[in-house]
Parts: C-alpha cells; structure tokens; sequence
C-alpha cells in the first residue's frame, strides 16, 4: 500500500526572520560559511523550504581576523574577467584581506547559496563589518526579544478566552435589568392617542362636504317654477278665444 504525504508548505505569516550576530574572531573561513550559508537559507529551522525566503539576517563581525588553513593564504587567488579579452584579474588571497576583509567572507557565502534570484535575495540578508561594531544592535535585539513577546501574546490569549468564557454569567445579570427599560417606550407609546385624537378631528372637514346636498334642494325647485309658467298659459288661450267670438 503506498501511502502519500502532504507536502508542507508555510505561509508567509508563518514565517519568522530574525537576526544572528557571528563573531568572525579566530574562525576557519569555510566553516564559518557554511554556518551562515545556513542561517541565509533558513535550514536550521523546520519551516525551511528551498523555494521561499526562510532564513534569517546574519550580521558578521571582525571579518579582518578570520583565518585560513594550509597554505592558502600564499597560494588562494581570487580572478575576475570582464568577458572582453585580455581582461582577465587575479588578486591574491592576503591583498584581497588587507584592502577588502569583507569580500573574502562574501565571495566564500555567495559560492554557497543557490545561483538564482533567490539566491541573491539572501546575499542581501548579509551583513558583514570588518570591526566589532555595527548598526544593527536594535534589530538584534527585537529577534532576542521575540520569544518574550510570544509568549506575553499567548499568556493574554489565554486570559482573554477565560474572560469569554464568563460573560455568560454577566449576561444573566444583565437580562434581568432589561425589563425596567420598556417603561420608558411605554410613554412614547402612550404619547399616540394625542395624535389619534388630531386625527379624529378631520370628519369635521366631511361635514363641509355633507352640505352640498342642500345646493341639489335648490335645483330640484326649479321644476316648480316652470309648473307656474305652464299653469297661466291656459288662460292667456281663453282670452283670445272670447276675442274670436
């Protein structure tokens, strides 16, 4: 049976990036890039994965004093050609300490890193100082600091889960003070019969219009007067027929 793993894969909220100090004072140039090679790539860690930027910032210092083994310091040389012909330099291993102690640890790193973009944007993470002094103190210690302020955030985490855990009882308390509140709604409540006796009033306005009836009285007497017309037009014809005779 073939069993499939899920590959793991960080966030980028999941990852943390902190700053090491190394100390170049006395040590082997291979070996201490090897252990900055590590700290740029982030595999001293478990969240570190070769596609993301998962190493910290590495901050050398005394890189005048570092040492080399063998005969390497008469016989190592660093060359550089400017892809023209004829261009080809070569700088031997105790010039290239003496007027650059800081390139020696950086061309040794950078062999070490991947030869990608990526790559390159961990070179920039490095930070190396030919002295014992250099601008980064506050940096390094925030990354010291980070554990205590972990942990302060997980200790208020907590304390703010047990706090939601007792409001149920606080709602309780509360629930029962509620009622008292509903008088006040009562009063605007009470404040509408006002409104519906304004609003009674307006039948009058109908009254007004209940007296147009009394206009149609006037138009049904009409039709007597016309009955006194018509009623003395018979007499008029009785004369003239007297006259006739």
């Amino acid at each position: 049976m073939v069993t499939k793993l899920k590959q793991y894969n960080p966030k980028a909220s999941e990852i943390v990036n902190d700053w090491q100090v190394v100390d170049a004072e006395g040590q082997v140039l291979g070996r201490l890039a090897t252990q900055v090679a590590t700290y740029l790539m982030g595999k001293h860690k478990s969240t570190y994965v070769p596609h993301m930027l998962t190493g910290d910032f590495v901050v050398v210092i005394n890189a005048e004093k570092i040492k080399v083994t063998g005969m390497k310091a008469e016989q190592k040389i660093y060359k550089r050609h400017s892809q023209y012909p004829g261009n080809l330099k070569e700088i031997s291993y105790e010039r290239m300490s003496e007027k650059h102690p800081t390139r020696v640890i950086e061309l040794a790193v950078r062999g070490m890193l991947p030869k990608n973009k990526l790559g390159r944007q961990m070179l920039n993470r490095l930070k190396i100082y030919a002295g014992a002094e250099h601008p980064h103190s506050a940096q390094v210690l925030g990354s010291e600091r980070r554990e205590e302020r972990e942990a302060a955030a997980a200790a208020k985490a907590e304390a703010e889960a047990k706090a939601a855990a007792n409001k149920p009882a606080a709602k309780k308390s509360t629930a029962k003070k509620a009622p008292a509140k509903k008088p006040a709604a009562k009063k605007d409540a009470a404040k509408k019969p006002a409104a519906k006796k304004a609003a009674a009033k307006k039948p009058a306005a109908k009254k007004a219009v209940a007296k147009k009836p009394a206009a149609k009285k006037a138009a049904t007497k009409k039709p007597a007067a016309k009955k006194k017309t018509t009623a003395k037009k018979p007499a008029a014809k009785a004369a003239s027929d007297s006259g006739d005779k």
